[in-house]
């Protein structure tokens, strides 16, 4: 069966409404699932405008019909922003509290068997935060609304490369603080869990020293030899594929190369500059730790080329094929 796709357009003064209708105007997005749009049609016509596409909407309620038998894409009309509030290029409360909206919806929709996955166009953390976000990002957000208790961390993949964070969205001084084994050991898990609910049947996974050249035995720190190593040991000897701990200035290379499936970075910059170096348009955010895909284009909201049609839809089409690979092998990787 195909999966069910909820799409929101992200943060309406960003490109995300423009990226949607060019995902939209490929016959290949619409043929690979049924795609539910949620949210205002005002935004989802204006980003076709945008780009210069025509893509026939069908308005519907997908609370109270079947909604994957429609013929044109199905809209779920949501009103949460005026079309006067719409500020291109602008971080607005009004866009923060749409992209809020959007969200709490297309979540009740997965809980309640409406949709499978949800992809979104990129939000802007502070135009949420203005709009009331408390929560570091939408990650945190949508674990604790959904009452996740468990180890998350976003992920991020491009051309086959899979990328987890030991730590995140933290202060680089706080680092080598927050790392434990057992941060390390979850990190490890749930990049190897995500990786085989992605179609990759036995992940091959390197982690990613802390210090440069990997402390040099001791002499640039001492986080490798007490901390990271311990952790590997401990995820192969649970029959993981994993190895590590490696300087990532070779890793990289590695990882470039094809030789593994995913690197566990130490923190937030070590795999997204290596990442973004070898693909800006292409990388994809996976919000890791969820019970249900969500995906979203890693390179944000681009309010330099907002409006003018010119967003490279790449990382969208790729965040759209991730979250379909997710819902169809899910079953068997749980």
């Amino acid at each position: 069966m195909k999966p069910r796709i909820g799409i929101i357009p992200g943060d309406p003064s960003g490109i995300g409404p423009e990226l949607v209708a060019k995902l939209l105007d490929a016959a290949e997005s619409r043929e690979s699932a049924h795609v539910l749009l949620i949210g205002d049609d005002h935004v989802f016509r204006m980003g076709q405008s945008q780009a210069g596409v025509e893509v026939a909407l069908s308005e519907l309620c997908a609370r109270s019909v079947d909604w994957t038998r429609s013929e044109a894409i199905p809209l779920h009309a949501h009103e949460t922003i005026e079309p006067e509030s719409v500020e291109i290029a602008k971080v607005t409360e009004a866009s923060g509290c749409s992209v809020l909206e959007n969200l709490n919806l297309a979540l009740d929709f997965v809980n309640d068997d409406v949709i499978d996955a949800i992809v979104f166009g990129p939000f802007n953390k502070a135009a949420m935060h203005m709009a009331g976000l408390g929560h570091d990002d939408e990650l945190h957000y949508i674990a604790a609304r959904q009452g996740v208790t468990g180890y998350i961390s976003e992920l991020n993949t491009l051309d086959g490369l899979w990328t987890s964070r030991v730590t995140s969205h933290i202060a680089l001084r706080d680092v080598a603080d927050k790392i434990d084994e057992i941060r390390i050991l979850e990190a490890i898990r749930l990049i190897d869990r995500t990786l085989r609910r992605s179609g990759v049947p036995r992940p091959r996974i390197s982690v990613a020293a802390l210090n440069p050249h990997a402390g040099d035995g001791g002499n640039f720190g001492h986080e490798e030899i007490e901390i990271i190593a311990p952790a590997v040991e401990r995820a192969a000897a649970r029959q993981l594929a994993v190895d590590g701990p490696w300087p990532s200035d070779t890793l990289f290379l590695r990882a470039k190369a094809g030789e593994i499936d995913g690197v566990v970075c130490m923190y937030h910059d070590q795999g997204q500059i290596a990442l973004k170096l070898m693909g800006f348009d292409r990388g994809v955010t996976v919000q890791g730790g969820l019970p249900f895909p969500v995906t979203t284009p890693a390179h944000g909201t681009a309010f330099d080329i907002a409006g003018k049609g010119v967003a490279n839809v790449g990382a969208m089409q790729a965040a759209f094929r991730i979250a379909c690979d997710m819902v169809q092998n899910w079953a068997a990787s749980t």
